[in-house]
């Protein structure tokens, strides 16, 4: 490992709450194509999956920030098990209700209250905050988690997918549940590296939202994670459409291969000048990345063109957590990272719908002109948001020369 994601372990405790999170954010890519696999193969009713799924991303993205919030007021150990709870128990009577063939209506309430699944990469990044507030090693270590997503991306599907069709249908979304309860209980033990609360005194109530930056940033990524749900969704399309369906997960995987990859480079480098600028040049970046796509005519050149779009990914998100921490009060930093996913949540959704109806209308190779636009909205709103990403945030507790000041010690 380089000598900065070295150092960044030198902390006591760091190793331990890593590997718990990391545990704990597999579910986030396990659990709805479990549900679609288990789904289909019980029942052969691939709409209802799809509904199902759709329900668990929804109605995450309805409850996290309002979780966040809590955790944000009341610490994590607090909030996080009893909310933890309640998804166990909502995925518990979903692979019931799935297997003894209960009523539908069962199987959505169920699947509504596995979003009671907090949102666990918002809960490290908030302990490598709580470290590293105005230090170099606080990039490396966003940097680090953005990595840890993708690696979650790239082997979650497969687990879940792989387990589900092996072995049994409930395989899958059984071991999403057992990585939650353990990755959720051992972070919760570990006290020294917990955030402290801030009590709704302290942090003045109401949303995080009122931060107009991270208003910007949010829907910024509500198109961002169109892109995401539809390159996915056109993806898989294309690859069928070729008669090479399998080959999909592969191609997929190398997508989120270029940003893992380009996020452990970031990581290592120093940068000067506004984060809000690179931050921008990101989303652009996304962007361009995929026009090539609706040039491709073939699974390799495919899988070339998806993996350079990829490198973009991370550096972005990882200067959106930046500014996530510089543009939101620190008493609702967890809630203000937890907005950013929900955003991204909402456009996948948006994002794979549009992009089905697209492909049913005009075939596969049409559908890559969705996440092309939805490309274009992105930067169209980064863009008219720009300037309002360069005012300090009210309750940040700093003041714009101190803000300077960090930046100059992150040059050094």
């Amino acid at each position: 490992m380089p000598s900065p994601y070295r150092a960044l372990f030198a902390a006591p405790g760091t190793r331990a709450f890593s590997a718990a999170g990391f545990l704990g954010r597999m579910p986030l890519s396990m659990m709805g194509i479990g549900v679609v696999t288990m789904i289909s193969q019980l029942t052969g009713r691939y709409g209802l999956a799809g509904a199902l799924s759709a329900t668990i991303a929804l109605s995450a993205a309805a409850l996290g920030p309002q979780i966040s919030r809590l955790v944000d007021r009341h610490g994590q150990r607090r909030v996080l098990r009893p909310a933890t709870l309640v998804a166990l128990a909502a995925g518990a009577g979903l692979l019931l209700a799935a297997h003894f063939r209960w009523p539908d209506w069962v199987l959505f309430v169920c699947a509504a209250g596995i979003g009671a699944v907090p949102s666990l990469g918002a809960m490290i990044r908030a302990r490598w905050a709580a470290l590293y507030r105005g230090t170099p090693e606080l990039h490396t270590a966003y940097s680090f988690e953005s990595v840890v997503d993708e690696v979650c991306f790239i082997f979650g599907p497969i687990i879940s997918i792989g387990l589900s069709t092996a072995w049994f249908p409930e395989a899958g979304p059984l071991l999403a549940a057992c990585f939650l309860a353990v990755g959720v209980f051992w972070l919760t033990a570990q006290r020294a590296t917990e955030p402290e609360p801030h009590p709704r005194g302290q942090s003045g109530g109401g949303s995080a939202l009122r931060a107009v930056g991270l208003r910007v940033l949010v829907a910024t990524f509500v198109a961002t994670g169109a892109i995401f749900g539809a390159v996915d969704v056109v993806t898989v399309a294309f690859a069928d459409e070729r008669g090479h369906k399998g080959a999909a997960s592969l191609v997929l995987a190398l997508y989120a291969a270029g940003s893992c990859a380009s996020g452990v480079v970031y990581g290592l480098l120093r940068f000067s000048g506004a984060p809000e600028r690179r931050w921008l040049l990101g989303v652009a970046a996304m962007a361009v990345s995929m026009i090539p796509l609706l040039l491709v005519g073939n699974l390799p050149l495919l899988a070339v063109a998806l993996f350079v779009a990829g490198l973009s990914i991370a550096p972005t998100m990882i200067t959106t957590m930046s500014l996530i921490e510089e543009h939101v009060p620190r008493a609702q930093l967890t809630e203000g990272m937890t907005w950013v996913s929900t955003g991204l949540a909402v456009g996948v959704a948006l994002g794979s719908s549009a992009a089905g109806w697209v492909i049913d209308a005009a075939g596969a190779r049409a559908g890559y002109g969705v996440p092309v636009v939805s490309g274009a909205v992105a930067v169209a709103v980064g863009f008219l948001g720009y300037r309002r990403l360069r005012r300090p945030a009210a309750g940040r507790g700093g003041t714009v020369e101190q803000h300077s000041e960090r930046e100059e010690r992150h040059l050094a």
